[in-house]
């Protein structure tokens, strides 16, 4: 599935970007521009500040950093806990996830469960599944998502080494579309397309 239409140009633009917090200087000096089709992954240690950055990116953290952050097209986020309710099954945890985006069919919505291997688990309730299941559930918006930008924060945690393949299958799909993809992760990502690295020690893209 292509995305969305977007204007020519960029997707994302951040400038100047800087955060404290308890008095540490977590990072600064951040500038970052994102294009179609350029995968972006933030690097630093633990307590870094790597998902207190992407959520400033996706707009979830309005107040208490420097800089400025200019959005120029839809995004999806995907933060790093699952966000699955376990009374609810993965079928309607989806459906639920993606209730306020373009209307999607029962049958696109199991096809994308199927695709991150949960095909006859749609209807068994999400406290029944594991932790690498509840994470395919919310992979699973990553089929059904248009946006063009997609924000990821650890999307590979808790996820086998099949799933892992797929993901970066999916990855690589989105950004053959005119996708952009910023995320985190302990692991490199291995997609056919150029990865630019964000270290937030030094604030330099290479």
């Amino acid at each position: 599935m292509g995305v969305q239409a977007t204007p020519a140009g960029l997707l994302l633009e951040a400038e100047n970007l800087g955060l404290e917090r308890g008095g540490r200087q977590l990072f600064s000096g951040i500038d970052l521009r994102v294009g179609p089709g350029e995968l972006v992954q933030i690097e630093g240690a633990n307590g870094a500040g790597k998902t207190s950055l992407l959520r400033i990116l996706a707009g979830l953290s309005r107040y208490g950093f420097s800089g400025a952050v200019s959005r120029h097209a839809p995004q999806l986020f995907l933060g790093h806990h699952s966000a699955v309710k376990g009374l609810l099954t993965p079928r309607e945890n989806l459906a639920w996830h993606i209730a306020g985006e373009a209307g999607f069919s029962a049958d696109e919505i199991d096809q994308a469960l199927a695709a991150v291997g949960l095909y006859g688990y749609e209807d068994v309730p999400s406290h029944a599944l594991s932790a690498g299941q509840h994470r395919r559930v919310n992979l699973a918006r990553l089929y059904l998502s248009r946006a063009p930008l997609w924000l990821l924060d650890e999307p590979f945690t808790a996820i086998d080494r099949s799933g892992v393949a797929e993901l970066e299958a999916r990855l690589a799909l989105h950004l053959a579309g005119g996708g952009s993809v910023l995320l985190t992760s302990h692991q490199l990502v291995a997609v056919p397309y150029p990865l630019l690295r964000l270290d937030l020690a030094t604030g330099l893209l290479q």
